[in-house]
């Protein structure tokens, strides 16, 4: 297969796989979004309307609020009247027994006594006798009445004419009679013969009552088809309320068909395919750079889908507030592992996509872009712990800020505000502490490698490090120096400062190996007095390889890596390659047996530490340090990079490498400088 057909089928696949990954996106963000209509507003008796006219689009009955469904349901049970049935033979057999008992075994209880017992067992059961638990209910309320089944009548009764067992056998003793003979009748124990005879009717008392209260309308009128219900700026007074509610309430009940299903799934599908769309090529126009590495499309696209998904499934289930889901999370991630324009793009885009899923975008795309700006402008780059607290408490303030600011603009009359929706903006601004622990996850599951990973691995008492500076301390002060002038470099030309420092603190770690062979780490003695060109040069370039080994057994980041492999690019090892060259004049060379593996510096980062290095490492060989000697070396080491292509694949511009010419010569101006002799004090003769 050629080279143009291989390139060819990589450039056909990456474009399947990046136009399968829109497809995806999209898909799952349709999938997930409610298709309920009712959730599109949102609104608050007493304050303005801030969507266009709203015209009702089918006849829907006015429902009546819960609080008053309730209220007339609780006026109806208060006011029923259950069902009871008179048993007749509970008295007939208690008044027998009564007799038989007296007769058979207390002789002391007259004949006489007996009858007026049995008399007034019968008035109280003439009267009516309920259980204790049924006479409790319906005489709490002396106004209540029942309803005597009488065949096929129900006669209304009060209920406070009947008695319980306990109140018929205080009855009875009630009577100057019997009250003289309590002694006497209480050894026959009158409460055997007390029995309630008034039932309780639960199967015709229960049906009467679901039919009374499923009689309750559930209306209080009627909107038509083509009625303007409300349009915008007008206020919303309690009866547009209830309208408002009644039309959500409508849109939810009502039977979607398959036509509306399907147009309402096809709009989404739009909606969302459209603001995928132009994600996509903000990075193919401006980031291609994201857009050409799999893991950063990885994280921007699960990102997108992430958050619109979480707020489809609040809004399904209705149990927490969307206020409480921290969307800032998603440009702090954005902004601390790429840039802040991606970052505010994606923040945007995210925040679009999710107000499909919410009824009140209008305040819920202010508040989350202001939350997500403010978390940009206050993480220009994470250093320390410190900055994601500040930034959570920030993003609370401004969120609340806004709101409160949109609430005034909204109503006149402060004490009507809702104030619970700041305690979500509370619990949302602890929620993006976590953003701190996450960032690791998010580190590992997309190669990424944070300021604060760099911090991490640029201390000095790191154990590779520390072993470098035991054993090659040369090299080590060589590294050090170096971050140093591309730190500074950096900060000139708006590049990464803490990266370059770190990468330079590692380019070259592989020395570690074979210390005494590199001149930095000699002390009067040189290795390569008795070794060929060929093998000295071999020991040089494989400082690269060695370092990429012991890159890989530290477990350094691959951004790292990439310092170590391209500070000398594909260049040579000059001075064996000289000297070998030199010793055969009539050989022809193969400068490949010379050349380190590469590749060139492919990030501005990488370019500024190979300039760095190369000037550093040369200047270490000047004769004297003058401005013009300096320069003169800055100019030559550089220039000397530039003709032989190193930067080609970087985009660095002339302006950057005249600025970091610049910055070098005034550092080792610096370092350079000639100190003045102190005098020594003459002694006196």
């Amino acid at each position: 297969m050629t080279p143009f057909s291989q390139t060819g089928n990589h450039y056909w696949r990456n474009l399947i796989t990046r136009m399968a990954l829109v497809i995806a996106t999209v898909f799952i963000i349709v999938w997930f979004l409610p298709r309920s209509e009712g959730r599109l507003f949102h609104y608050d008796e007493g304050k303005p309307w801030m969507y266009g006219q709203l015209i009702a689009k089918f006849d829907f009955p006015i429902f009546k609020t819960e609080e008053t469904l309730k209220a007339e349901r609780d006026s109806i049970i208060k006011n029923f009247q259950p069902y009871f049935f008179r048993n007749a033979k509970v008295e007939e057999q208690q008044t027998a027994s009564f007799r038989s008992k007296v007769a058979s075994n207390f002789p002391e209880i007259t004949p006489a006594l007996a009858y007026i017992v049995g008399q007034r067992l019968h008035e109280i059961y003439q009267q009516g006798i309920m259980t204790p638990a049924d006479y409790a209910k319906v005489a709490k309320d002396s106004t209540a009445t029942v309803r005597i089944v009488d065949g096929k009548q129900a006669i209304s009764t009060p209920a406070k004419g009947f008695y319980s067992t306990v109140t018929a056998y205080e009855h009875l003793f009630q009577d100057e009679l019997l009250a003289s003979q309590r002694t006497v009748l209480k050894r026959c124990n009158l409460n055997d013969f007390i029995e309630p005879n008034i039932i309780y009717d639960k199967e015709r008392s229960e049906t009467e009552m679901n039919d009374m209260l499923s009689l309750i309308p559930k209306a209080s009128g009627m909107v038509l088809e083509g009625q303007r219900i409300i349009d915008r700026g007008d206020i919303v007074d309690s009866h547009t309320f209830l309208v408002l509610n009644s039309f959500e309430q409508a849109m939810e009940r009502r039977s979607a068909s398959e036509e509306e299903i399907v147009s309402t799934i096809i709009g989404q599908t739009i909606y969302v395919f459209v603001l995928v769309l132009l994600f996509t090529t903000y990075l193919v126009l401006f980031r291609k750079d994201y857009f050409q590495k799999p893991r950063s499309l990885a994280m921007l696209y699960t990102l997108l889908v992430i958050f619109p998904v979480l707020v489809s499934l609040m809004m399904q289930f209705n149990k927490f507030s969307v206020y409480l889901i921290p969307f800032a999370i998603a440009p702090i991630f954005v902004r601390v592992f790429m840039d802040s324009r991606t970052a505010f793009i994606t923040h945007v885009m995210m925040i679009l996509l999710c107000a499909v899923a919410v009824k009140y975008q209008y305040e819920f795309i202010i508040v989350q872009l202001v939350a997500g700006l403010v978390a940009i402008d206050s993480l220009r780059e994470l250093s320390k712990r410190s900055q994601i607290f500040m930034t959570a408490i920030l993003v609370t303030l401004g969120s609340a800020a806004v709101y409160f600011a949109l609430q005034l603009i909204q109503s006149d009359d402060v004490s009507k505000l809702d104030r619970t929706i700041y305690i979500h903006f509370a619990i949302n601004g602890f929620c993006l502490l976590f953003a701190y622990p996450l960032m690791l996850i998010v580190e590992k599951t997309f190669g990424f490698t944070s300021d604060v990973t760099l911090f991490e691995l640029s201390n000095t008492n790191n154990k590779l490090i520390r072993k470098m500076s035991e054993i090659a301390p040369g090299t080590f002060q060589h590294s050090i120096t170096v971050g140093n002038l591309a730190a500074e470099v950096a900060n000139r030309i708006d590049a990464n400062a803490q990266l370059v420092r770190t990468g330079a603190l590692y380019h070259d770690i592989g020395k570690i190996v074979n210390p005494v062979f590199f001149t930095e780490n000699q002390a009067g003695v040189n290795p390569h007095d008795n070794i060929s060109n060929l093998e000295s040069a071999r020991i040089i370039i494989n400082h690269v390889a060695e370092g990429l080994q012991l890159a890989e057994k530290y477990n350094l980041p691959a951004i790292i890596k990439d310092f170590i492999s391209t500070h000398h690019g594909t260049g040579l090892s000059r001075y064996f390659y000289v000297s070998y060259k030199n010793a055969h004049p009539d050989e022809e060379v193969d400068e490949t047996r010379f050349q380190y593996p590469g590749p060139n510096p492919e990030t501005r980062e990488q370019a500024i530490l190979m300039m760095c290095d190369g000037v550093e490492a040369a200047s270490r060989s000047l004769q004297e340090y003058t401005e013009e000697s300096i320069s003169a070396l800055i100019d030559r080491i550089i220039d000397s990079q530039m003709q032989s292509g190193f930067f080609k694949e970087c985009p660095i511009t002339f302006r950057d490498i005249a600025q970091t010419k610049q910055v070098l010569a005034d550092r080792l101006r610096n370092i350079y400088h000639t100190r003045i002799q102190y005098p020594e004090e003459e002694k006196g003769s």
